[in-house]
């Protein structure tokens, strides 16, 4: 069973029922996940207990961090409250908190408050949190007194953690049974307010009804969650899903490293579509520089007549960066926008909606200060390249034909920089767009931290290798990794990626180390006036179609420009050969009256003059007296002096 929608989950189970491997299954795709065990060590005496502990501690990846609150209970709702939006917390288990609790190392306490305290946590915590705990409430009444104090406290902690979760599920015999299902994800629908016969309609602002504008009906995107990707798709006739290559694979997934042999575009499709669009009939110039974008479908698609993309899905990568990074943003707004975008809200949700592409959002692990250390680790890095890959095999198996890569996220264009700077050597200040202020005000100040910013990471890293792996730890970040795996998976596909800001390049640029197929599936709809996202584009050999200078966040661009390449697409698809090259030629070119050889005047024969023509004798060159100013015709030519059509 697939559970969809939670942020928050209970998980129920008897012993053995095999609730904690569900509940690991449930983060099993998490790009960040931490492990909370509430349970002590026990007696060492005790080596079944120890055999329990060591069977939990080997089912969990090397990817995943763990941490310890048994010895103090009340710390896990400090832990709880405090997880990041890119967190995902697993606790295993309650029954375990609760034994601790009651311990009377630990009382006087005052129990009821530690539990309330958790429930809050749970509520208002900003991280995705899978609880597991053990099911009381179907056992006999226990016959001592500390046996009911266990399953009295334990039946409360119960209650009220369930109250607190979105969803709760119980499992028993291993098959999850859902008690509390999550509501489905919802298509936020801005419907218009009832008109009335007078054409405005009616709202009610507390006191007296205010005519207003009717506002018109806006389908908002579908928002995605999170769910493992599905087996690849191998029904044939399916050229946007079907798989065309396999990875080595370990136990802990795919192996991505430098040197993979990932496929290429086709090379004789592009050109080919190109030279059809020569034949069309297309007035004037034809499509100018955007038959760039019919020889990229057609090379990526593997046909000369190439179709426009109808399944597209935007990935919102959403991860913050700390430290100087992130100077002079605001704490939270990252956070804010990806929740506008879950919700179907917000500039890019809205661009989403009207070009009918569905959105996704991404959280991805937080980096850390990279001016004091490494952003990420390298297991880290790690995760987050399959993960990535994971999200490109599950947009290729539900049929996507373009993914458009977006991200949000406090210092991401500095963390782009430092990757730039590291990859293509260029200077810091070079690649850094400036710093605006909420009010639209340059932010020289904040600016010149980040530059230092990139500065000292640089310059701590300067004898640290710069492989892509490397690269991706010490100055990438979270957002960076997933969206390299996220171009190498969709490479692996053959699905094309849509680039639009600096997250995106920067992706492109490490993903050369490890596959340098990648970069001819990408296509950059516009450079958007920054400075990373032109060298980048320089040193990768993306031309950007655009310059829209719009300033609404990474994807907003390619969102605007996506009708566009569309049209273009099924304009070069829909129109006709010309009529000149269809077998139709005598029907354009004008009659010309043909000069009989033996017609000759007689008026014009001299003396002794033979009439019969000399066909073996060169005809003198005569160069013809212009009857007038001018030219010495004003009969059409029969070729075009001019044009893309002549020659």
């Amino acid at each position: 069973m697939s559970v969809e929608g939670w942020k928050t989950i209970l998980v129920l189970g008897g012993i053995r029922s095999g609730k904690s491997e569900f509940a690991e299954s449930l983060v099993a795709d998490a790009p960040v996940v931490r492990y909370i065990a509430t349970a002590g060590e026990g007696d060492p005496e005790d080596t079944e207990w120890a055999t329990r502990l060591a069977a939990h501690r080997a089912r969990r990846p090397g990817s995943w961090t763990s941490e310890e609150t048994a010895g103090e209970p009340r710390r896990l709702a400090d832990v709880i409250s405090s997880a990041e939006p890119n967190e995902t917390l697993l606790v295993d288990d309650l029954g375990g908190w609760v034994t601790v609790l009651l311990d009377p190392d630990h009382q006087p306490a005052d129990d009821l408050a530690t539990v309330a305290e958790l429930a809050e946590a749970i509520g208002s915590s900003a991280a995705r949190v899978v609880l597991v705990s053990p099911e009381v409430g179907l056992s006999l009444v226990p016959t001592t007194p500390l046996g009911r104090a266990f399953t009295d406290a334990l039946g409360a902690v119960n209650r009220a953690v369930a109250d607190a979760c979105d969803s709760v599920v119980l499992v028993v015999a291993g098959q999850p049974v859902p008690l509390k299902p999550a509501a489905a994800p919802p298509t936020v629908t801005a419907a218009a307010p009832a008109v009335a016969a007078t054409g405005t309609a009616s709202v009610s602002s507390g006191s007296s009804p205010v005519d207003v504008e009717p506002t018109p009906e806006v389908q908002l995107p579908e928002v995605l969650t999170h769910t493992p990707p599905a087996a690849p798709n191998q029904e044939p006739g399916n050229p946007w899903a079907a798989p065309t290559m396999a990875l080595p694979m370990v136990s802990t997934g795919l192996v991505i490293q430098p040197g993979m042999e990932l496929p290429m575009p086709d090379e004789y499709a592009g050109p080919q579509a190109v030279d059809r669009l020569a034949t069309l009939d297309v007035p004037g110039a034809g499509l100018g520089v955007l038959d760039r974008v019919v020889g990229f479908a057609a090379a990526t698609q593997g046909t000369s007549t190439p179709h426009a993309w109808s399944s597209v899905r935007v990935l919102l990568l959403h991860g913050d960066h700390a430290g100087g990074a992130s100077a002079g943003t605001v704490a939270g707004e990252s956070a804010r926008r990806a929740a506008q975008a879950r919700a179907g809200r917000g500039a890019l949700a809205r661009l989403a909606a009207e070009s009918g592409a569905s959105l996704q959002v991404v959280d991805t692990p937080a980096a850390a200060p990279i001016e004091d250390g490494p952003a990420l680790t390298l297991d880290q890095v790690e995760s987050a390249l399959r993960y990535g890959w994971r999200l490109a095999e599950q947009a290729a198996d539900a049929g996507v034909q373009l993914l458009v890569l977006a991200a949000c996220g406090a210092g991401t264009e500095a963390a782009a920089a430092a990757v730039l700077a590291a990859t293509a050597g260029a200077e810091p200040p070079a690649v850094l767009g400036r710093v605006f202020t909420d009010a639209g005000a340059i932010d020289d100040a904040a600016w010149m931290v980040r530059c230092a910013a990139v500065r000292d990471a640089l310059h701590r890293t300067r004898h640290s290798p710069r492989g892509a792996k490397d690269v991706l730890s010490e100055l990438g970040g979270g957002d960076v990794a997933v969206a390299t795996g996220v171009l190498l998976g969709a490479t692996a596909r053959r699905v094309p990626v849509l680039l639009d800001g600096p997250v995106g390049m920067a992706a492109g640029m490490v993903s050369r180390d490890l596959a340098g197929q990648a970069r001819h599936w990408c296509l950059l709809a516009d450079h958007g006036g920054h400075p990373a996202v032109r060298l980048a584009a320089d040193v990768l050999g993306l031309n950007p179609l655009l310059d829209l200078r719009m300033d609404l966040g990474e994807g907003a661009n390619a969102l605007v420009a996506l009708p566009l390449l569309r049209s273009v697409l099924a304009l070069a698809a829909a129109l006709p050969v010309h009529p000149s090259l269809a077998g139709d030629e005598a029907l354009d070119e004008p009659a010309t009256p043909e000069t009989d050889p033996d017609d000759t005047d007689a008026d014009d024969i001299e003396p002794g003059q033979s009439t019969e023509p000399d066909r073996d004798a060169e005809p003198d060159f005569v160069e013809p007296e212009p009857a007038g100013p001018g030219p010495t015709s004003t009969e059409p030519d029969a070729q075009p002096a001019s044009g893309w059509r002549a020659g």
